[in-house]
């Protein structure tokens, strides 16, 4: 690993260095600056264009050390000197395609291509000059036929991984042309990565994040919720634990442990300190969850979370809505203010205590390292993880306290969903598709989990909720775009159902049926696919329990106090099988009050009215009212 450089300098002159290296003589060309980083004022230089390894900027703070660099050591020696200029001038000036890269981006090109040049070190050959379509094609088969190993052993490639691995030899390609050896020609003419890959037309949809399924999600949430509930006590007792520490200081560690184990048994805890230190990793996973669940967050924006991010607003009606603020790193989003629940407040409050002892540490190591270097990077690293909730200590690095990675959170959710005895594969991403899913299915009427909350999230943002100067300006208009694509998808499984096998009730439902059976109004679409995606574009579809409503508004009173309404007399009605227990055991219910003799004529006459309408729906799909089994 490459130390820091000494060198300090008034201001970081990267955009005046020249786009590429070609004709720089090779003191200067080495000199050149990959990066550099502010402490207190002053420009440090992390990295040289001659160092083996250049550390980069332009992560979030939840990517380690480890992954904040390229080693070039690890390229096959023919390349190593072409790879640090291709890189070079990646930095510099980016692609055509694009602006200059984030160092995930260049740290993910550099990783991609790495099977590409061992492919060629394997052909015997030694430069890009050397590259011909017909080699970028056996590299295609080669990459089709390869099987994983380690967790993934046996498989092949995802879409997703072949498309990394054939944009990376585009982008060498086009890098290579302002170097000293670029590739003749464009690795395969007329196609492209994603066509070889296979994700163009249906292909393309392969890859999306898969939906937690409703009794996983409940599972995990009950479990996560359990936890909050003791959290507090959890963390009583550890803060006890500390003040055992301090006063046993100097004692050898197996006195200290015994001692901590018989404050944990006199307090009811038997399963010893070391199962009570798991529960305090659980209790931070459990945090974890409720609030990716309740915001729609992504991993990174928990991840930049910092102490004090909740706020409160009321309106004019006294209704209180909280936020929680963090950092969007997406696209330089910024700041952004989410919208949380009761419980995702009760969240943050325990990660503020559970964090205390690890902001501590990085306190202490700020102090530490401003002793030994006060130009040390590491004390700008440092900072960012200063006030952050969601920390841990990694051994592997010293025992530095910083952010959770994502690959740490992923194995962290595993461990809890096993825990669960459950065998979903869950990750962290998943979690904003599910916010949105919910979300959807609130605007859909289909209020499944937290009405209020997620009610409040579909109403319309512009109307303000209580805003402040400062608070709920900066909305995550992005995840508005995934609950909207989720509320596509629902509307679409819907009108398929609909235009299934299956008999519907209700007035539009029988419409539907009737306009299906006339051969000559399927005609006008291309396919079974446009005909869905036209009906669900162009109808106005809502769950109100008992039916599908497809009213433009929601004011009929059929979908609340007169529920059976939708089984007659209504035209904007749907009624499916999925609504045959409700009509059910209303059904039953129904005969059963018409043998009160206290409701009087008129009442007798109204449930003699639904009675007929829940008879009629219940025919209408295919089912004998008479013989129902209770």
């Amino acid at each position: 690993m490459s130390a820091p450089h000494s060198a300090t300098l008034p201001y970081p002159p990267l955009t005046a260095q020249p786009g590429d290296v070609r004709g720089l003589p090779e003191a200067e060309r080495d000199a050149l600056i990959i990066s550099a980083i502010q402490v207190d004022g002053q420009w440090i230089i992390r990295s040289r264009y001659g160092d083996d390894i250049w550390q980069l900027e332009g992560f979030t703070s939840n990517v380690p050390a480890n992954r904040r660099r390229v080693d070039f050591r690890k390229v096959p020696p023919a390349f190593r000197a072409l790879m640090k200029q291709i890189l070079y001038r990646y930095l510099q000036r980016g692609r055509r395609s694009g602006g200059r890269p984030k160092g995930g981006v260049l740290t993910q090109t550099f990783s991609s291509a790495m099977p590409f040049l061992r492919h060629l070190e394997a052909l015997k050959l030694d430069h890009l000059g050397a590259v011909t379509p017909l080699v970028c094609s056996t590299y295609v088969t080669a990459c089709k036929a390869h099987r994983q190993t380690g967790r993934n052993e046996g498989k092949p490639l995802s879409k997703r991984g072949l498309v990394r691995r054939f944009i990376a030899v585009e982008a060498l390609h086009e890098l290579s042309q302002y170097t000293d050896d670029p590739m003749p020609q464009h690795p395969w003419l007329e196609t492209s990565a994603k066509a070889l890959a296979g994700l163009t037309g249906r292909g393309a949809l392969v890859g999306k994040t898969p939906l937690i399924p409703d009794d996983v999600f409940c599972t995990l949430f009950e479990r996560a919720y359990q936890q909050l509930e003791r959290g507090q006590k959890l963390l009583d007792m550890r803060d006890k634990l500390e003040n055992i520490t301090e006063q046993l200081k100097g004692r050898s560690y197996w006195g200290v442990y015994v001692t901590k184990n018989r404050y944990l048994n006199g307090l009811g805890w038997e399963d010893g300190l070391n199962a009570f230190n798991n529960a305090l990793i659980d209790l931070r996973t459990a945090c974890y969850i409720v609030l990716a669940s309740t915001t729609g967050c992504r991993n990174h924006e928990l991840a930049n979370v910092q102490w004090g991010a909740h706020h409160r607003t009321e309106d004019d009606e006294g209704t209180v809505y909280h936020w929680m603020r963090s950092r969007s790193d997406k696209t330089y989003a910024g700041i952004h203010d989410w919208m949380i629940p009761d419980v995702a407040v009760r969240a943050l409050r325990l990660m503020e205590r559970w964090a205390a002892p690890y902001q501590a540490m990085v306190a202490a190591e700020i102090v530490q390292r401003r002793r030994a270097n006060p130009l040390d990077p590491q004390i700008v690293e440092a900072h960012q993880h200063r006030h952050a909730l969601f920390l841990g200590v990694y051994k592997n690095e010293g025992n530095q306290v910083r952010t959770l990675s994502r690959s740490s959170w992923d194995s962290h959710l595993k461990a809890f969903a096993k825990d669960c005895g459950l065998s979903w594969n869950l990750a962290s991403h998943q979690f904003r598709r599910k916010f949105a899913n919910y979300a959807a299915h609130s605007r859909f009427g289909d209020l499944r989990y937290l009405k209020e909350h997620f009610a409040h999230w579909t109403l319309d943002m512009t109307l303000g909720y209580a805003m402040d100067d400062s608070w709920g300006q900066h909305l995550d208009l992005e995840l508005y775009a995934d609950i909207q694509m989720e509320l596509d998808d629902i509307k679409l499984g819907v009108v398929d159902n609909w235009l299934g096998d299956d008999p519907l009730a209700g007035g539009y439902g029988r419409a539907l049926k009737q306009w299906q059976r006339a051969p000559q109004n399927l005609l006008i679409f291309n396919d079974h696919a446009s005909m869905l995606k036209s009906i669900a574009e162009s109808t106005a579809i809502r769950s109100n329990g008992h039916a599908w409503c497809t009213a433009d508004d929601g004011g009929c009173v059929g979908n609340t106090l007169e529920r059976t309404r939708c089984g007659n007399g209504c035209t904007n009605a749907v009624i499916g099988r999925p609504h045959t227990p409700f009509y059910k055991r209303l059904y039953e219910d129904l005969k059963e009050l018409l043998h009160c003799t206290d409701i009087g004529e008129g009442g007798r006459q109204r449930v003699e009215r639904d009675l007929k309408r829940c008879r009629e729906v219940l025919t209408q799909l295919g089912i004998d009212p008479e013989i129902l089994i209770a």
